[in-house]
């Protein structure tokens, strides 16, 4: 492959290669523009019916070792689209006995410049449908069933880290239950802006070089194998010039990072301990590898924390693209093979995270029912939420037991309150559900 070759001593040698979805996604391309040509009488139909069989091939990934140029190429993707050109065009060859040209025949009425720009947008979308938004669903269903079996367990509210009113700790979980639910909203919303192709805009979107027709026969083509809904871009000079959609998708895989990362921090700080920290959970699975090479018996969170590697480095990408975003002048984009590389590394890391977020730690949270109820019961908040109730000087007088050490129930028996005057001040489930607690007065 004498671009591949010449490629390799102009452009970097990182060794990063680019991912087997974007691979897929140039092939398919290549396979749907051999149809349509050959449909169009552009195409020799014995040629066309080579250069699909090849891109099967290179689709399948039976020929991944031979895409070997570095993400860090030129701009366009031109390295990527003509490494597949070549390789598409040895594997026709030797199927059809006779030539067949990298450029006249698997590149014919194509482009680097929109082929990459719809190849980056058909493997981000392809890929948000087949891993993200199952890994999203997976983990908002974890997260809301954990809601549901912690409904009942009281503990001390926080803020600033300082003690807070008491919540429930489904009432934590289902905030991030909700959060993951409108993330999986944003996404999609995105996903529906990338679904514009520029494919038949050729090298400055003018078109010149393909049939008129060739761009809305190659989408077409490639929602029959995808399923995916794609469209001729109501813009091709926009959708090769700026990656603003894919910016979009991006910026919000970066969100759902930050959600995502705040969870494994509360996660890491209620698992805390055991006897140090705040110790509100357990989590069964985190013991099944050693959680210290020199501290015998030692639990670590150490899902969450990968978790939280994964999020930090999908953030981190966010930012590499908005530069990438910004690359080019007038009619292209030139930021086109890091930007492709780094959104389907994003969709890969977070899918990951949040699959494995669910399967080993979410579904398996064991909480420390009686120590939470202590932290709340402790929490010298529940003063406020108090006083209504015994008066402004007595809850004060309480306060000042509190401040010493004692437990607010241990406070208001020294005031001489029985023990079912305690219970019904101390009614945490009131205190965390101000709804019921007027629905109680109204009947």
């Amino acid at each position: 492959m004498r671009y591949v070759e010449g490629a390799k001593k102009v452009f970097l040698a990182t060794g990063t290669r680019f991912p087997r979805k974007l691979i897929w996604s140039v092939a398919l391309i290549k396979r749907e523009a051999a149809k349509a040509n050959a449909s169009l009488g552009r195409l020799d139909p014995k040629v066309a019916s080579a250069v699909e069989m090849a891109a099967d091939e290179v689709m399948r990934g039976k020929h991944d070792q031979l895409i070997s140029v570095d993400v860090f190429q030129t701009g366009s993707g031109t390295g990527l689209n003509m490494n597949v050109n070549e390789l598409i065009a040895e594997r026709a060859s030797a199927m059809l006995a006779r030539p067949v040209h990298p450029n006249d025949h698997v590149n014919m009425g194509q482009s680097s410049n929109d082929v990459g720009t719809s190849a980056i947008r058909v493997s981000a979308v392809a890929l948000c449908r087949e891993e993200l938004t199952p890994s999203i669903e997976m983990a908002s269903k974890s997260l809301r069933g954990l809601a549901r079996r912690t409904s009942a367990v009281y503990k001390a509210g926080r803020t600033h880290l300082r003690d807070a009113l008491p919540v429930t700790m489904g009432q934590e979980f289902g905030a991030y239950a909700d959060a993951l639910d409108h993330d999986l909203r944003l996404m999609r919303a995105a996903a529906a802006y990338s679904k514009e192709l520029p494919i038949g805009g050729t090298a400055v979107g003018t078109g010149l070089n393909a049939d008129p027709k060739f761009g809305a026969m190659v989408v077409g083509g490639i929602n029959a194998s995808t399923r995916l809904g794609f469209t001729v871009a109501r813009s091709r000079f926009r959708a090769m010039r700026l990656l603003s959609d894919l910016n979009a998708l991006s910026s919000v895989l970066s969100v759902t990072s930050i959600d995502v990362y705040r969870l494994c921090q509360d996660i890491r700080l209620m698992f805390s301990g055991p006897l140090t920290g705040l110790g509100e959970i357990e989590i069964p699975t985190q013991e099944e590898v050693a959680g210290s090479s020199i501290i015998p018996g030692k639990t670590n969170p150490v899902t969450v924390e990968a978790a939280m590697l994964a999020s930090a480095q999908v953030m981190g990408l966010d930012r590499a693209n908005q530069i990438a975003g910004l690359l080019g002048d007038f009619e292209l984009s030139m930021g086109v093979p890091l930007l492709g590389y780094n959104i389907v590394t994003q969709v890969a890391l977070l899918s990951e995270a949040l699959g494995r977020l669910s399967s080993r730690v979410l579904d398996h949270v064991i909480p420390n029912v009686e120590r939470n109820r202590v932290y709340a019961e402790s929490s010298p908040a529940l003063v406020t939420a108090i006083s209504p109730e015994v008066g402004y000087d007595k809850a004060a007088k309480v306060g000042a037991r509190v401040a010493r050490g004692l437990s607010i129930r241990e406070g208001l028996k020294q005031l001489g309150y029985t023990k079912g005057e305690v219970e019904r001040i101390l009614d945490l489930r009131r205190l965390v559900d101000q709804g019921a607690d007027r629905r109680r007065r109204a009947a």
